[in-house]
């Protein structure tokens, strides 16, 4: 089973080198299962016991199941689609005597070492003129095309000993020769998009690692595997839940990486809206969807670290999470991740019966952590929240190590997450249907 699944995980981060390509793909999944794509700024008719998603910026997407009769409330998985990358600049090409190279910027907060000296490639997407309009179209080069070269350590003694990366100057990617009189980088563009290279208006493109990934011994590791690994969890588990209690939704966030605050972020109000046309178009009225919000839980999903083998100092002594341990569940007394002690006891209710290993995880109270998009989706819609992840090495590396047994540890637990549904008794007291 372990590795079917990895194997499959696998190949859909290969062919998620972008939030676009990945939400394009949870979209093709959903479709080939009967689900019915909805619109923003369209009346949304929804039907009983029938399936649903709608996207936004073509790199966020909720998809829900409706129950047959009523139910308690909303069972949330909440992840994101994009990664630490070099997005390119919209002038993008840099010609000297010697090499032509691209301008780039850095997006999140990557280890920017690990893109030295790697196959990279091009993916994102382009805006084309249509008619009366605008329409997009996916690109991804596939091959390799770039690389961003190391200096060698003759000319560079001190390389091995720390050495301060400048973006503007470092780690600006070469693509070609001077003397090569090949095509120009938008010609290029317009190629692999199929379009008039004069239709482009616009494009949103990044650099990504083209290496494969690869199942090895206790470990899996891959490029994008924070957060593609719990995104390609939570679509399994959800494609296998059924709605009955409680609405199982499954929600997929852009921007994790650089502060969710965009209108396809967990900081919009995209999940808020959904959830709302949703409620109103099955009749529920605004004091309705309070209780429905009441009685439901969004788990927010996203990558977490495990104990280094070479650095456990790093980590809070008796909080250290290791590879293959299972759910890691994650607390921070400022909140950087929601989860409190409520939600954390109905999640190790919910593990308990799915059979499911949790590991705790708290940053050092010396070292400040990173953060996820729990609380940050709260500040939109307020509900029961719990920061859960899988144990990885090296987060935000361009590639990335995971334990080969994990994935299918998020897919039990997020199965038997959305089989539940909580109902409300009291303040603090409640129970798991």
């Amino acid at each position: 089973m372990g590795d079917v699944m990895n194997n499959n995980l696998l190949k859909f981060i290969e062919n998620s080198p972008t939030a676009f390509h990945a939400v394009e793909n949870v979209k093709a999944e959903l479709k080939a299962l009967g689900f019915t794509e909805l619109y923003e700024g369209l009346k949304w008719n929804i039907e009983k016991g029938k399936s649903y998603f709608v996207s936004r910026n073509n790199s966020s997407l909720i998809a829900f199941k409706v129950p047959e009769g009523d139910f308690k409330g909303f069972m949330i998985s909440a992840t994101h689609s994009d990664s630490p990358a070099f997005k390119i600049k919209e002038n993008p090409e840099l010609k000297d005597k010697f090499y032509t190279r691209l301008s780039v910027e850095k997006y999140g907060g990557m280890i920017d070492s690990t893109w030295l000296d790697r196959p990279l490639s091009i993916a994102g997407r382009v805006l084309v003129k249509t008619e009366n309009g605008v329409s997009t179209k996916l690109v991804n080069f596939k091959e390799p095309v770039a690389i961003i070269p190391n200096v060698a350590i003759h000319l560079n003694r001190k390389a091995n000993e720390g050495n301060a990366l400048n973006a503007a100057v470092d780690l600006l990617p070469v693509v070609g020769v001077a003397k090569d009189e090949s095509k120009c980088f938008l010609s290029a563009v317009a190629e692999r998009a199929d379009v008039n290279e004069s239709d482009i208006l616009s494009s949103d493109l990044f650099l990504y690692n083209r290496e494969k990934g690869y199942e090895w011994g206790d470990f899996v590791s891959s490029p994008r595997l924070d957060d593609l690994q719990c995104v390609y969890a939570s679509l399994k588990a959800f494609e296998n839940s059924e709605a009955k209690c409680s609405m199982p939704v499954l929600a997929v966030f852009d921007n994790e990486e650089v502060g969710s605050s965009t209108k396809q972020g967990a900081d919009s109000t995209f999940m808020k809206f959904a959830l709302k046309k949703i409620s109103y178009a099955m009749g529920l009225n605004e004091a309705d969807f309070a209780d429905k919000i009441a009685g439901s839980f969004m788990l927010s999903c996203d990558n977490a670290h495990g104990v280094h083998p070479n650095h456990s100092e790093m980590t809070d002594s008796n909080h250290q999470c290791t590879l293959n341990g299972g759910v890691v569940v994650k607390f921070n007394a400022n909140q950087s991740y929601c989860t409190d002690g409520v939600t954390s006891a109905i999640l190790r209710r919910i593990s308990e019966n799915a059979g499911v290993p949790t590991q705790a995880y708290t940053n050092r109270a010396d070292i400040r952590g990173g953060s996820t998009l729990g609380n940050i989706a709260n500040t939109q819609l307020s509900m029961l929240s719990a920061d859960i992840g899988l144990a990885q090495f090296a987060m935000h590396s361009s590639y990335e190590t995971a334990g080969s047994k994990d994935t299918e540890y998020m897919v039990k637990l997020l199965e038997a997450f959305f089989a539940s549904a909580i109902e409300i008794k009291a303040d603090g007291e409640l129970e798991i249907l």
